[in-house]
């Protein structure tokens, strides 16, 4: 080579007429106006590092069954790391003439290293080479929420057991049903997040699965090997029909959907926050790191994470619904539709990490005030359903016995008073059955112990299934 851009056996670099003309078949160039619609460029360029990754994969393959020789082969290797240096250094000249990250980086290529530039293209269409780009792409995405997930988990498990026996009222309409810990309440959430790590992780499996070599819809009749091109970027099996394999964006919306479950779970979770920060609960604060204040009104402290959290999960929905609405009367093979998968794909990944990334840390930052939890646990006769089990257990059938505490909250209502407050004498008018351990099953700590077994709110399950999570790999 004389210089790094001019290598002596390059006389033509047909990418240098993509302004003109977009291939010899062309007679006009592209408006500009067309230009701008159809690249792609700004956008995908994020997939520069997977291209590169993909594109070693496949010279290696082509090397090794011969189709280029092994002098091309460290030639693309050595311009291949250039281009990713530069990329990485903020010094790559992108040109919206080239329309998408994989031209631009041809260009490059064959910039450097001349003809061995060329070759590389053998045997593939940037149909099967955006397809794994994605896929490499998005497997990586995956593995980082993974990972959140599981800190999440953590960060809930690490209150859970801190607040293992505290008591609090659980809801059902958002009426108070019956106490529970608050321990209790935030692993709820836990095992939501547990399924979510489920599905990415099966999902996962069929992100994972080589499109390279399925060319641009036929294959190509090349010798080449998919297998190995496949194991060297770590996918566990190759997409077996080239037509399914460059069109399918069946990962994408699986990704997506499985996303929005997630974002459902944190906006679930976001909406109690934002509930038990109120004045009207007390339940908690969040750290001020977390929340804003108001231009007008100074004494107000907003949940403005957990709001905007709940608002984002309706973009995160509208890209899954965008997503299916692209897919569902598309003929095979690949069309042009498919370039609008990738920017609703990528924010719903950077989203939903984003969000993650900050619940961690805002769930770690909880403080938690135990006695507003307690005093609202005492409203609405939470222990009702605690003295209904305690006449079945002296013998009162389910539904007489449920009758009979009916008839004891009606007159508590009437005095104002709460179960327990009723003295023994009033206690049993409802049922001669009752006697003095009647107290024991009526205070919210006897209501929350009572529930011992697996899945239950007792403050010694709640402690150890805390501890299970924790001690997770």
């Amino acid at each position: 080579m004389t210089d790094s851009t001019t290598p002596d056996n390059n006389t033509h670099n047909q990418f240098d007429n993509k302004a003109k003309a977009w291939s010899a078949r062309f007679s006009e160039p592209v408006s500009e106006l067309v230009k701008r619609y159809t690249a792609s460029v700004d956008f995908d360029k994020r997939l520069a590092p997977f291209d590169i990754q993909g594109s070693l994969a496949h010279a290696e393959m082509l090397a090794h069954v011969g189709v280029i020789s092994k002098d091309d082969l460290a030639q693309i290797e050595q311009g291949m790391a250039t281009i990713l240096q530069e990329i990485e250094a903020g010094d790559f000249d992108w040109s919206l003439d080239l329309e998408d990250v994989h031209l631009n980086i041809e260009k490059r290529l064959v910039e450097l290293i001349g003809d061995a530039g060329k070759r590389l293209h053998t045997g593939r269409s940037r149909n099967d080479q955006v397809a794994t780009d994605m896929r490499l792409w998005l497997r990586a995405e995956i593995d980082r929420l993974l990972e959140l997930l599981k800190q999440l988990r953590q960060a809930l498990a690490r209150v859970a057991l801190a607040q293992h026996a505290t008591i609090m009222p659980g809801f059902t309409h958002l009426q108070v049903a019956q106490p529970v810990t608050f321990g209790h309440h935030l692993l709820a959430y836990a095992e939501m997040f547990q399924r979510d790590a489920e599905r990415l992780a099966d999902c996962r499996r069929r992100v994972n699965r080589s499109p390279l070599g399925a060319a641009a819809l036929a294959g190509t009749s090349y010798p080449i090997d998919r297998e190995r091109s496949a194991e060297r970027l770590g996918f566990e099996a190759v997409c077996r029909n080239s037509l399914d394999a460059v069109s399918d964006r069946d990962f994408a919306i699986e990704f997506c959907a499985a996303a929005s479950l997630v974002m459902t779970h944190i906006s679930r979770f976001s909406e109690e926050l934002i509930l038990w920060m109120s004045p009207r609960f007390g339940f908690i604060r969040l750290a001020d790191r977390f929340c804003t204040g108001s231009s007008i009104m100074p004494q107000k402290k907003n949940p403005d994470v957990p709001e905007l959290a709940r608002g984002k999960t309706g973009r995160v929905n509208g890209h899954l619904i965008a997503l299916l609405t692209l897919m569902k009367s598309q003929p095979l093979a690949y069309n042009k539709d498919n370039q609008e998968d990738k920017e609703g794909l990528f924010d719903t990944a950077d989203t939903l990490r984003d969000t993650l990334t900050i619940f961690v840390d805002m769930v770690d930052g909880i403080t938690v005030n135990a006695d507003n939890m307690r005093d609202a646990a005492l409203q609405g006769f939470s222990t009702a359903t605690d003295l209904a089990d305690y006449l079945v257990k002296k013998g009162l059938p389910f539904r007489d016995a449920h009758e009979a505490v009916a008839l004891a909250v009606r007159k508590c209502e009437e005095l104002s008073c709460d179960l327990a407050e009723l003295d023994l004498a009033q206690l049993k008018a409802f049922d001669n059955r009752i006697e003095e351990d009647v107290f024991e099953v009526l205070t919210l700590e006897g209501s929350v112990a009572a529930r011992n077994h697996l899945g239950g709110t007792a403050p010694e399950r709640v402690k150890a299934e805390a501890e299970r999570i924790l001690a997770e790999k």
